[in-house]
C-alpha cells in the first residue's frame, strides 16, 4: 500500500521499497495551462554543475541513462524513469519540477500530484492542490538526495519565475536565442543535390539574366576620391577656443571683456564684501552646497533632494540580500537569521521567547508552558528553556543577538545541546533534561538538554564553531562545548591537583569533559566560553 505523504515528509528509500530501478510519476493540469516538467540533476552544492543532467523535453536522458524522460503515459502528465544505482557520484540531488509554458498561475491548478511506483506498485505518493500556491509560476514537487543514503522528500514549494528562473536559481545558463540568419545562408534541407548550378546542355540556350539598371546620366563609373585634407601647418591657428557669446539685454549695448578674459567666457566671480571671507571651495568628489529653496544642478526638476537613484542600481545593492527560498523546511538567510516555513510539514515549531524577528502569512505565536514539574526541573537544573508555540501557514525568521545559527536535522538519531544555545525546533522531537554526575562540578552533576526523533533543532553559537571527531583524546572545556552527538559517553576530567593548590594562582582550566564514543559520533565547541 501507497505511503500518503504530506508537504516536507521525508524517508529513506530503502524503507519505501527494496528497488534501485523506480518510475517517477506527475500529474498536474489546469484550465488552458501548458506545463514544461523537468528534472535537474544536481552536485553537492545543490548546482547544476553539468548540463547532460538537465532532463526535459529537448534532453530526454542522462549520458549513462540513469534518468529518462518517458512521456505521458498509465494517467501520469510526464514521467520519468530513475535508476539510482546507476547514478555517478557527482549527482546528490534529484529534483522534479513543473513550470508554466505561457500565461497563468499556480493557484490555477487542479488537485495533482507526483509518486513512485517500483516493480509496478505505487510505493509513495504526494499530492497537492492549486490552492496551496499563488502567483508562483514553478513549483518544486520532489527530490530525491543522497545522504549517506538516497531519501525521497515531497517539496511542494512554489517558485518565482519560470523554467528560465528556476534555471539560474540551479546555477544553469540560459542559451539566448540567436538571431535569424539570412535564408540563403540556412543550410540546406535532406535533399538530392541541385541541378541549378550545372552547366546548361549541349545546344540550349543560356539562362537568361535580370537586366542591371542603367547608370543615371553624368553619374561617375566609381567612386570620387575622398578630397584631401589640407597640410596641418596651413590651418589657421586658433588662440583659444571660441564659444558663443550671450546676447546683451535688450536695449543695452554688447559688454566688452575684460583683460585677460577669454570672449565668450563669463566673468570672474565677484569679490566679497570687504571683511568677509571668500566662500571655501567643497572637499574633493562632493558637490557644492546649494542655496535653500534651489534645485542642485544635473537633478530632474520636481525631484526633492536626498532621494536615491531608483533603477539598475538600487536593484543591484539590494539583490545579495533578498529572501533565500530553497524549497526547504529551514532555509538559513544568513550567518545570523533562520526561515522556517510552516507550511511545510504541517507541524508547529517551538522557539525562544522574543526570537521572531518577522513573519509572512497567516501565523499564530503563542506562549509555551512546561507545567509545573517542567518548571521545576528546569530551575533546579538550569535547563529551563522559555518556549512559544509557531503555528499557521506561512515563514517565520528568527535570530537572536546576532548569534550564528545552525541547522541539524534529525533523522531518528539524538543531539545534546545545552538550553542556553537552542534557538528553536521541531514540536515532532523528544527533548528531556539529561545528568551528567562527576566530582568537580559545582553541585555535583552537569546538565544539558538530549533531542530525538525526526525533525531540526536550530542551535545557536558565538562565532563559528568547530566539530571534532570523538576520539578517546578528545577534551573539551564544559564552558565551550555546545553539543554532542548523544551515542557519545562523556567523562569528566578534573585539572585540579592538591599540590597546584599549595601555590598560588591556575590555569584556570579546571574542568573538562572528555568524550568517548565510536566512529560517526562528534563534539562541536564554540570559539566562546559562556
Amino acid at each position: 500500500m501507497a505511503r500518503e505523504f504530506q508537504r516536507g515528509h521525508k524517508a529513506k528509500v530503502s524503507d519505501l521499497t527494496s528497488g534501485t530501478d523506480l518510475y517517477v510519476g506527475v500529474q498536474i493540469a489546469g484550465p488552458g495551462l501548458t506545463f514544461d516538467i523537468s528534472c535537474f540533476g544536481l552536485d553537492a552544492d545543490e548546482q547544476l554543475s553539468d548540463d547532460r543532467y538537465f532532463i526535459f523535453f529537448n534532453q530526454p536522458k542522462s549520458p549513462e541513462e540513469s534518468i529518462q524522460l518517458l512521456g505521458a503515459q498509465a494517467g501520469d502528465t510526464e514521467s520519468f524513469r530513475v535508476t539510482l544505482d546507476r547514478i555517478p557520484a557527482n549527482i546528490h540531488k534529484l529534483s522534479f519540477t513543473a513550470t508554466l509554458d505561457g500565461a497563468g498561475q499556480m493557484s490555477q491548478v487542479g488537485p495533482g500530484y507526483i509518486r513512485i511506483v517500483a516493480g509496478g506498485e505505487e510505493v509513495v505518493k504526494y499530492a497537492f492542490t492549486g490552492s496551496e500556491f499563488t502567483t508562483e509560476r514553478a513549483v518544486m514537487l520532489g527530490d530525491f538526495y543522497l545522504k549517506d543514503v538516497w531519501r525521497f522528500a515531497a517539496v511542494g514549494q512554489g517558485f518565482d519565475g519560470g523554467l528560465d528562473a528556476l534555471l539560474k536559481n540551479f546555477g544553469g545558463e540560459v542559451a539566448e536565442e540567436a538571431p535569424a540568419a539570412p535564408s540563403q545562408d540556412a543550410p540546406p534541407a535532406f535533399a538530392p543535390p541541385s541541378q541549378a548550378s550545372a552547366p546548361p546542355a549541349f545546344g540550349a540556350p543560356a539562362a537568361p539574366q535580370a537586366p542591371q539598371p542603367a547608370p543615371a546620366f553624368g553619374a561617375p563609373s566609381a567612386p570620387a576620391p575622398a578630397p584631401q585634407q589640407p597640410p596641418v601647418h596651413a590651418a589657421p591657428t586658433i588662440a583659444a577656443p571660441m564659444a558663443p557669446q550671450a546676447p546683451a539685454p535688450y536695449g543695452q549695448p554688447p559688454q566688452q571683456p575684460q583683460f585677460g578674459q577669454i570672449p565668450g567666457q563669463g566673468a570672474p566671480p565677484a569679490a566679497p564684501p570687504y571683511g568677509q571671507q571668500p566662500p571655501a571651495a567643497p572637499p574633493y568628489g562632493q558637490q557644492p552646497p546649494v542655496p535653500f529653496g534651489q534645485q542642485p544642478p544635473g537633478l530632474p526638476h520636481g525631484v526633492p533632494q536626498g532621494v536615491p537613484a531608483a533603477g539598475a542600481g538600487l536593484q543591484a545593492a539590494l539583490q545579495p540580500y533578498k529572501e533565500a527560498a530553497t524549497g526547504q523546511r529551514w532555509t538559513s538567510q544568513n550567518q545570523q537569521l533562520m526561515r522556517v516555513d510552516l507550511t511545510m510539514g504541517g507541524m508547529p515549531v517551538l522557539a525562544r521567547q522574543g526570537s521572531m524577528v518577522m513573519y509572512q502569512g497567516k501565523v499564530e505565536i503563542g506562549y509555551k508552558g512546561a507545567g509545573f514539574a517542567g518548571r521545576m526541573v528546569g530551575n533546579a537544573t538550569g535547563q529551563e528553556m522559555q518556549l512559544m508555540r509557531c503555528t499557521g501557514r506561512g515563514q517565520v525568521f528568527l535570530a537572536e543577538e546576532g548569534a550564528h545559527l545552525h541547522p541539524i536535522e534529525l533523522q531518528g538519531d539524538g543531539i545534546c545541546v545545552s538550553a542556553e544555545n537552542v534557538l528553536a525546533f521541531d514540536e515532532s522531537l523528544q527533548y528531556e533534561v539529561r545528568r551528567i554526575e562527576g566530582h568537580g562540578i559545582p553541585g555535583g552533576a552537569l546538565f544539558t538538554m538530549q533531542f530525538q526523533g525526526t525533525g531540526t533543532v536550530v542551535v545557536k553559537t558565538h562565532g563559528v564553531p568547530v566539530v571534532l571527531p570523538v576520539t578517546p583524546t578528545t577534551f573539551a572545556d564544559c564552558n565551550a562545548v555546545v553539543a554532542w552527538s548523544s551515542a557519545s559517553q562523556v567523562i569528566i576530567s578534573s585539572q585540579v591537583r592538591l599540590r597546584r593548590n599549595a601555590y598560588p594562582g591556575h590555569s584556570g582550566e579546571t574542568v573538562n569533559l572528555q568524550f568517548r564514543g565510536a566512529p560517526g559520533n562528534f563534539v562541536v565547541v564554540q570559539p566562546y566560553e559562556v
